[in-house]
């Protein structure tokens, strides 16, 4: 479930009781009905290659839902299981699965994805959450640092010896 929901940005709800009938792997879309959005309005959900291998690998373990505990429907994420997997993985306390969507988002911000392009992906009407969910990592935006540099060449410096004289000192 963790590996399709960062392939796909799905919200936890959605990826618990997706049902193989909502899926279209010939087209590679999964449907998420009017009634299962939180917007009501009905959501075409590109599969990538990701989403495709997990689907693949759970096909035929439950005739009905993609995703099932001992053959039965899964409706919670936050388990014992959840924390031993988020500590196995080195991921602090407190992490859920809804995290997972702006994990997602993220992503793909940083992977070069247009926002407006994120914003329809993700099934939000309008920008503001969006960039809500996309979060960047200091790193990511630490790259960008040198896109302005200098373009011309820096005046010699003027000795000033008190900084309260009203004088503008280039400080290089």
């Amino acid at each position: 479930m963790t590996r399709f929901a960062l392939a796909t940005g799905l919200r936890r709800a959605n990826v618990t009781g997706m049902t193989w009938d909502s899926l279209d792997t010939a087209r590679r879309i999964a449907w998420i009905w009017p009634d299962e959005a939180k917007a009501g309005k009905p959501i075409a959900v590109p599969l990538n290659t990701d989403a495709l291998a997990v689907l693949k690998e759970r096909s035929g373990i439950n005739e009905c839902y993609v995703f099932t505990y001992r053959k039965k429907t899964i409706f919670h994420t936050t388990t014992k299981a959840w924390a031993l997997a988020c500590k196995r993985a080195g991921i602090e306390p407190g992490f859920t699965f809804h995290d997972l969507r702006h994990t997602w988002a993220s992503w793909h911000v940083m992977g070069g994805t247009p926002l407006e392009v994120l914003r329809q992906l993700g099934g939000w009407a309008d920008m503001t959450m969006v960039l809500r969910y996309a979060h960047l990592s200091p790193g990511y935006v630490a790259g960008y640092a040198e896109n302005v540099a200098l373009t011309i060449s820096p005046t010699p410096s003027k000795e000033v010896s008190e900084c309260n004289q009203g004088e503008i000192v280039n400080l290089g």
